[in-house]
């Protein structure tokens, strides 16, 4: 079973059919139709026109979407859709944690995953979730003007996924055990003697040094990880457990890669 792979602003392509050319395809303008046979040959379902999309849609009635954005954020951008799109019964729902990504890629792969439309992509698993979704050709609509999505949110290999949201990585420390003015203000301060030996933490799930690639590229990247290892930190799995576990017990001070949304908790009272 296919499933699609988008997030949440694609959700107007739910429903589009397998079949050949429809009666919106044959009223389209030459370079639709030509960018519709293009991607047909690439194995890719390509709607000639936003009737259509909208059309499907309505056929449809339903949405269900797996989202990372944080509870309050999905509900937002449902009850906006909704106002939009008051044909489509949708739902949005949270979703966190590797033991989720790794269930929902297990469901897919043995034909399970009959509950949700659209799904988060771990990217650091993201090669798992390409065979079993439904291969919209979101980037040639978009750039027939048919999608108003800015082509940079497309991936332009996998055409059919596409990204709406970015994570802010910021380094949480405990200040009463260093100042300010010591953290480093490079990703490659934290490289210095000062911070070897059990300085600061580091997430065994290497996807925050991985989005350094775009900036620096595969070779510098990885040699800074490299490096970052030798550095002998703590090595811990998820954010928020080493914040609320380990910097406000002052066992250590620093965390390397800490996402916006783990370091944004509640107030604590530093020990």
């Amino acid at each position: 079973m296919k499933f699609k792979l988008m997030e949440l602003y694609i959700i107007s392509m739910l429903g589009l059919p397998m079949g050949q050319l429809t009666a919106y395809a044959a009223s389209a303008n030459p370079t639709v139709l030509k960018a519709k046979q293009e991607a047909e040959a690439k194995g890719y379902i390509f709607a000639a026109s936003q009737e259509e999309i909208i059309a499907n849609a309505k056929k449809e009635g339903k949405l269900r979407v797996m989202g990372s954005l944080d509870a309050q954020t999905l509900k937002a951008l449902s009850e906006a859709f909704r106002k939009k799109y008051p044909f489509i019964d949708s739902q949005a729902q949270e979703i966190a944690g590797t033991d989720n990504y790794i269930r929902m890629i297990q469901e897919m792969k043995a034909g399970m995953a009959k509950s949700w439309d659209v799904n988060y992509v771990a990217f650091d698993m993201y090669p798992e979730y390409l065979p079993h979704q439904k291969k919209f050709d979101i980037l040639g609509m978009a750039q027939q003007g048919l999608l108003q999505i800015p082509q940079k949110m497309i991936d332009p290999v996998n055409r059919h996924v596409v990204v709406v949201a970015s994570d802010l990585q910021v380094v949480a420390f405990n200040k009463k055990q260093i100042a300010a003015e010591k953290i480093p203000n490079t990703w490659e301060g934290f490289l210095r003697e000062e911070f070897s030996g059990r300085k600061f933490m580091l997430d065994i799930r290497p996807k925050d040094v991985a989005a350094l690639v775009p900036a620096w590229g595969m070779e510098k990247t990885l040699d800074f990880a490299r490096k970052l290892a030798a550095q002998k930190p703590v090595w811990i799995r998820g954010n928020s457990r080493a914040l609320t576990r380990s910097l406000t017990r002052r066992a250590i001070p620093t965390l390397r890669f800490c996402g916006w949304s783990s370091y944004a908790l509640p107030p604590v009272k530093w020990s």
